[in-house]
């Protein structure tokens, strides 16, 4: 297990990210229209605000509580009503099915299949974040059913320093630019 993720520029952001499961995966659930240095800054943001992260206290509190967590500025998220709702759900979603223990989402996969759904049933989590954790699962974690979701391109799995997470915004950029340009000449 790593001792940190290299997917901010905060040394205590990364460690959090790391260590806790239910923070790496708030960090998925706010990695949308915002760079993954704002997204997985974010749980560490809420921790500070809230006093902690636990799933059940969570999807416990009234959603407007956890909205005006996320407004406090620095804002946690551009869209902080969006995300808040994301959260609250997200965390009501581990505390129901996973008795508020967010590693189980791949702790107790029985296969790829499995934690393939498992990904797929958090709330606000598409393919492309299935493909993203699930990568960041696989080289940074270890975990073996996590392996048939690494795809054959850079992925938050690739990123190994600060250094790496730009280049890999770099080339993630460019493949956008690349798409767009090829869309609109076809």
């Amino acid at each position: 297990m790593p001792d940190r993720l290299y997917f901010t520029d905060s040394d205590e952001a990364n460690e959090l990210i790391a260590r806790d499961p239910l923070a790496l995966l708030i960090g998925f659930a706010l990695d949308q229209q915002v760079t993954p240095q704002a997204a997985f800054a974010g749980p560490l943001k809420l921790q500070q605000r809230l006093g902690g992260l636990d799933a059940a206290a969570l999807a416990g509190m009234p959603v407007e509580q956890l909205e005006e967590a996320f407004r406090v500025r620095p804002a946690v998220h551009r869209f902080p009503g969006t995300m808040a709702k994301r959260v609250h759900d997200l965390c009501a979603h581990v505390a129901a099915e996973y008795g508020g223990n967010a590693a189980g989402v791949w702790e107790e996969a029985t296969s790829y299949a499995d934690l393939r759904q498992r990904i797929n049933d958090l709330p606000g989590f598409g393919e492309m974040k299935i493909v993203g954790l699930g990568s960041v699962l696989a080289k940074r974690f270890g975990v073996e059913h996590a392996r048939e979701l690494v795809p054959n391109h850079p992925t938050l799995g690739d990123v190994d320093s600060y250094e790496a997470l730009l280049d890999f915004q770099a080339k993630k950029r460019a493949h956008k630019a690349e798409m767009r340009a090829a869309r609109a000449a076809g």
